[in-house]
This record gives C-alpha cells, sequence and structure tokens, in this order.
C-alpha cells in the first residue's frame, strides 16, 4: 500500500478521512495555510453531516509550493492541531482541483463563471485587495489595476471577480463572493471595490455586469479567526511519525476556531455550522471583537516581542512586562471601543485570548505576525485611537504599537532592530526606510508618516496629538531601547496624560 492509499485510508486507523466531493461548489482565492486551516475544515464538516456538491477549487495566487503537493497528494493534506496537550490530526479531503491564479489567470475568470460555482471565498490577506488605505477606495494608480482595466488576463484579486462576473453575468447564474480576510464590513469592501473597477471600464462595458450584481450576486460579511503558523520541517517530521505518511504541506493550526458569517447567499451554502460556524447579523461585532482584541493586541506583542529579541509570540508574551502592554492595550484602549456581540463573556473571551497567545507548543513567529502591519495596522487602530482621543484619552499602548512597528520596519539611522523585526515583510518598507533616512528623528518619522503619508488614513493624520505620542516613543525605543518605551508607555496608561496639547504629566500636588 503507498503512501498516499494510507493517507487516504488513516493511517494506523488514526484519521477518519471522508470520502472527497466529485463536484466543486466553490472557488477559493488565496491557497495559503489559513484556508486549509479554516474554511476547509468547516466545509468538511458540513459534507460529513449533510453532504452536497460543495467541493472546493483552490487557486494560490503565485507560489507552486502548495499545488504541486497537493496534486502529488491527490490534493489531500493534514491539518495539524497543536497545543501543549499534545497533536491532533485531521485531513479535510475536500478540495477536487487545485492550480495558479498567476499561471492561469484565464482559468480563474472561466472556472468562477462557471455556473456550477455558487460560492467564491477569499483568503489574499488585506493587502490583496488592490486599495488605498487612505480612501478605502480602488487604487487606480496601481499599475496592475491599470494592467487589468486595459484587459487581457487580469492579475489582481479585484480584476480576477470583476472580469469573471461580467463573463457569468450572460448566463445570469447567481453566486456569492464571500471575503474571509481582516477587512472591516469586507462583505460590503470588496463589493465597493469590484463596482468601482467595473464603472471604471472604458465605455459601457461594465454595466451588464453592474446590473448583473444588482440582481445575482450576494457580498455577505464575514469573520474568521484561527491563528495558522507556517508549515516548517519539524511539522512534517511530526506528522510523518505519528501517521507514518510522508506529507509535504501539513498546515499547523491552534485548537480554537470561530467563523462569523452574515446569512446572505444568493445560490445557497454548504451546512457551514456543523463545523461550529455562526450565522449572525452581528457580524460587525464579531469583527471588532477579533481585529481590535485579538489582531490589534497580536502586532503590539509582536513588534514588542522581536524589538526584544524574542522569535515568538508565546516567548514575547511570556516577558512580564510585554504581557501587562498586552493586557493594558486591550482593557484599556481596544476593549472601549467594540460594541460586545449579543451573548458573549468578553472576560472569557479575554481569557481565552492571553490561552491562544501562550500556546507554547505552536510557536507562532514574531516576524509573521508583524508582517504587513502597514495594511494591518490601517484595520485595527484609528477608530480606537479615535475613541480614546474624543473621550479625552491618550492610547499610549496603540501608540507604543505604532512606534513598535516604525522602529522595526523603518528604523531610523543607526538604529539596529534585531533579526526577527529585519524579517518582517511589508509592500511600504522601502518607502518608509527613505522617509527613515531622511528623518531628524522620532517625531519627525512619525509626523511624515501618520500625517503627510496618511498611511493609517486621513482621521488618524488629523491627530497630531497621537502622532506626536509615537514620534516620542520611537525616539525612547532608539535611545533607551524597547524596555524602556513600555516602562514610559505602561506608566502613562495607568495614569493618563491628556489627549491634546502637553503631553508632560501634572505637577504633583
Amino acid at each position: 500500500m503507498t503512501a498516499l492509499e494510507l493517507l487516504r485510508r488513516g493511517a494506523h486507523g488514526g484519521l477518519a478521512v471522508a470520502t472527497s466531493p466529485t463536484s466543486a461548489g466553490i472557488l477559493h482565492l488565496g491557497l495559503g495555510n489559513f484556508h486549509r486551516a479554516h474554511q476547509a475544515v468547516y466545509t468538511a464538516a458540513a459534507l460529513a453531516d449533510a453532504g452536497g456538491d460543495w467541493g472546493i477549487v483552490g487557486v494560490a495566487s503565485r507560489s507552486r509550493d502548495v499545488v504541486d503537493a497537493m496534486r502529488s497528494q491527490d490534493q489531500l493534506y493534514t491539518v495539524a492541531e497543536i497545543s501543549p496537550r499534545g497533536l491532533s490530526l485531521s485531513v479535510p479531503a475536500v478540495h477536487t482541483d487545485v492550480f495558479v491564479g498567476g499561471e492561469e489567470p484565464g482559468r480563474v475568470i472561466t472556472t468562477l463563471a462557471n455556473p456550477s460555482i455558487r460560492i467564491v471565498t477569499i483568503t489574499v490577506t488585506e493587502n490583496g485587495y488592490s486599495y488605498s488605505p487612505a480612501t478605502g477606495h480602488l487604487n487606480t494608480s496601481d499599475p496592475l489595476v491599470i494592467a487589468d482595466l486595459q484587459g487581457g488576463a487580469p492579475r489582481t484579486t479585484i480584476g480576477q471577480l470583476a472580469r469573471g462576473l461580467q463573463l457569468r453575468a450572460s448566463s445570469g447564474a447567481p453566486i456569492t463572493i464571500l471575503s474571509c480576510d481582516n477587512l472591516s464590513a469586507n462583505g460590503a469592501h470588496t463589493e465597493r471595490l469590484v463596482r468601482e473597477f467595473l464603472a471604471l471600464l472604458p465605455g459601457a462595458e461594465g454595466t451588464e455586469a453592474l446590473a448583473y450584481l444588482d440582481q445575482s450576486v450576494a457580498f455577505p460579511s464575514s469573520m474568521v479567526d484561527r491563528i495558522v503558523p507556517s508549515t516548517d520541517a519539524g511539522l512534517r517530521e511530526r506528522v510523518f511519525c505519528a501517521l507514518g505518511v510522508w506529507d509535504e504541506v501539513p498546515v499547523p493550526a491552534e485548537p480554537f476556531t470561530m467563523w462569523a458569517i452574515e446569512d446572505r447567499f444568493a445560490a445557497g451554502r454548504p451546512q457551514w455550522e456543523a463545523g461550529g460556524a455562526i450565522f449572525t447579523d452581528e457580524v460587525d461585532r464579531y469583527e471588532q471583537l477579533k481585529v481590535r482584541l485579538l489582531n490589534g493586541t497580536h502586532s503590539l506583542i509582536a513588534y514588542l516581542g522581536a524589538l526584544s529579541g524574542v522569535a515568538t509570540i508565546p516567548e514575547a508574551i511570556g516577558l512580564s512586562h510585554i504581557e501587562q502592554s498586552a493586557r493594558a492595550v486591550l482593557r484599556r484602549e481596544y476593549e472601549p471601543s467594540v460594541e460586545v456581540p449579543s451573548g458573549l463573556d468578553v472576560r472569557e473571551y479575554e481569557a481565552q485570548l492571553f490561552d491562544r497567545f501562550g500556546n507554547t507548543a505552536l510557536g507562532h513567529r514574531t516576524s509573521q505576525v508583524g508582517t504587513d502591519g502597514s495594511v494591518k495596522l490601517r484595520q485595527r487602530i484609528p477608530e480606537p485611537v479615535a475613541h480614546a482621543l474624543d473621550n479625552g484619552e491618550m492610547p499610549h499602548m496603540i501608540a507604543l504599537t505604532v512606534a513598535g512597528y516604525l522602529c522595526s520596519i523603518a528604523p531610523l539611522p543607526g538604529f539596529l532592530p534585531g533579526p526577527f523585526a529585519e524579517a518582517m515583510t511589508d509592500t511600504a518598507r522601502g518607502r518608509l526606510g527613505e522617509l527613515a533616512t531622511t528623518s531628524r528623528d522620532g517625531a519627525d518619522l512619525a509626523h511624515r508618516v501618520i500625517g503627510d503619508l496618511q498611511l493609517f488614513g486621513q482621521d488618524l493624520s488629523t491627530r497630531s496629538s497621537f502622532t506626536a505620542r509615537v514620534g516620542e516613543l520611537v525616539d525612547i525605543i532608539v535611545r533607551h531601547g524597547i524596555g524602556a518605551a513600555i516602562t514610559d508607555a505602561l506608566d502613562a496608561s495607568v495614569a493618563p496624560t491628556p489627549a491634546s496639547g502637553s503631553l508632560t504629566a501634572p505637577p504633583a500636588p
């Protein structure tokens, strides 16, 4: 018996592997680890519970690694749930085909236009939507967007969606476009960008597709939550030892998982609730909860940890001053800006978060969490900052998050952020690095990035007191180290300084 046959049958009798669906009803854009440990797992539970032709055609953006491996393994792979309690393995077995969109862009369009496809799910990260963070609208200065508008096989996700829907409009077959990325109101956001793309097509080229969207296309919002690190050689060895099967692309994941979805589908859906999905009209509240309490706090831990010379999130949260910072930013600065979903115990949720951050067996890297902060922080910080400032309080810990980000991605001359910060990737790194090189100090850098460049949006660019506080903390990090900056921010957070005017402490009585 081959290793592939063992994997399908459930090696050593330890796995129950469902029979793969024979037909696909879902097209997924973004065949990364997160999709394979999240939407695919929920879909496997739905098929096991209620059946249906809801197989998934998975599209990788550019890399062949996962595609080649899955093809050689009959579309199978292992999801490894990792915790200090041990390793739990499963095989979703829901993909019917996989390919690389960058190599076959025309196939993305024709697959989306196929009436048998009734849902398109998307995990391309916040950076994959080709929009301007400052305005929230389609980035029409992006060369890839310009090329997609001019014709030919599109390369951007929004271009692929728009062109695919344009082709599908001739059949009129209904379809749902379901974003699963960390964007506020991600359904409405995706719809707006697709409509903007179609409206920019020359003449009346996009008219039929826009009318089709009005009648037959749904863009529900959703919130997804699961910590999914990158795959490494150590995980492959652990899976092999557990199963006696070599899986080239196993996916590590924490046991916790959540999916909140607006139940608005144009052509049916799988019974994802069988896997625990929550169908709700409060997706916006779940988004706030996740993007601010989880993701916002996660970003702080990542930057403070990387600048402290720490490789992983569990190691970082294990340092008492970083744990104190994380609890302070969550409780004092993010939580007041959040409307908690009905029936959810926020204290229990918070306790779960710190258990998840401290999952030493998972080894989530600070460099991975800190990557693409220019886009991620734009989703996480503006509203909580505005909420605090409008209530007369300075969000010192969020300011520390931004200062940590700048010191990691765009360090001032002479400051060495360390290997874990240097390992973070960011599309804005080059541009911010140029600003840092010519900045006099932290105040100058913060003003250029937050005020002039409007990296985190127009509203935040006008909040001069917050920008000044970020600059102060950058200078403390550069001159005295990350520990001094953490102490300064924590002390100020306990005894808040005014949100406007002088940032000096009031005189002692």
